[in-house]
């Protein structure tokens, strides 16, 4: 198959484009906004086509939540206009999609985790825009997969990884949120995990994935800092409301993962088992 990667240089995109080297059996186009403009019809269109793309794995998004709040113009055309873009020039050619989306469609008030038929309540420009996007990419492509994730970290990019190793090296004390409870997701796990999904034959619908397991932001904070053998610094747990933020976070984003597991035939490791990997592999990098 020709495949199209979008969003390539983000976190998802980069663990695309290791795992694509096992799957040689597939031309794999990667782009970010440099090669293709996802926001405008005809650039998309004519890419499709002229590459004959048969399956889109859309990898690209505005992710700054934060900032997003003031920067719903944009954040409207990379998360709702350009899946609907993807989804149509894909569709032409009796393609598929995989369309990456986030647990913020949900406003976090379950108390039991989110299964894929849950009723979505964004309460934020952010999850407001994706849960449109995943709508799009529903209507105009009649093969597309909806893959719903949370906490996404990885050994590229900016992260909350990365994040809690550096200001654990430079400080003495850190406050993190303990009142935010979901699960850790190594975005290599998620690359594989659709990679197997293409490798069998895309099912539509929606699905969730992240890590298994569940923990806090300061749980997860303190598992960083364990594991990295770092002890200078202190961890100490915020309610939310003592580090208020512009968009609102879900309090309780835990994803029901059983459908993709089912559907696809995959296991998916525990978040802590990941999160040791990827340590790992940062702080061999940091040696190299």
């Amino acid at each position: 198959m020709n495949i199209l990667i979008t969003g390539c240089n983000g976190q998802l995109g980069n663990e695309m484009q290791l795992i694509e080297k096992g799957n040689a059996q597939h031309t794999f186009f990667n782009t970010d906004v440099a090669q293709l403009d996802i926001t405008c019809q005809e650039a998309v269109e004519k890419f499709v086509a002229e590459n004959e793309i048969d399956c889109i794995v859309n990898c690209a998004a505005y992710t700054a939540v934060d900032r997003a709040e003031g920067d719903k113009e944009l954040c409207t055309a990379l998360n709702t206009v350009a899946p609907a873009y993807l989804a149509a020039a894909v569709d032409r050619r009796g393609g598929s999609m995989v369309q990456v989306s986030t647990d913020y469609v949900f406003d976090g008030t379950a108390h039991t985790p989110y299964r894929e038929d849950d009723p979505p309540s964004p309460d934020s420009v952010y999850g407001s825009t994706k849960l449109a996007g995943e709508l799009a990419a529903a209507k105009f492509c009649r093969r597309a997969m909806i893959v719903r994730t949370a906490w996404l970290y990885s050994t590229f990019g900016n992260n909350f990884v990365k994040t809690m190793l550096r200001l654990g090296r430079e400080k003495a004390e850190l406050g993190v949120v303990f009142d935010q409870i979901g699960t850790p997701t190594y975005a290599r796990d998620l690359a594989a995990a659709i990679m197997a999904a293409i490798g069998k034959g895309i099912v539509p619908g929606v699905y969730h994935f992240s890590n298994e397991g569940v923990c806090s932001w300061y749980d997860f904070a303190k598992a960083i800092h364990r594991m990295a053998g770092i002890t200078s610094c202190r961890v100490r747990p915020l309610h939310t409301s003592e580090y208020p933020t512009p968009a609102r976070r879900p309090h309780y984003s835990v994803l029901d993962k059983t459908k993709i597991k089912q559907t696809y035939g995959i296991e998916i490791p525990h978040w802590e088992d990941s999160l040791a990997d990827c340590i790992k592999a940062l702080l061999q990098k940091d040696n190299d």
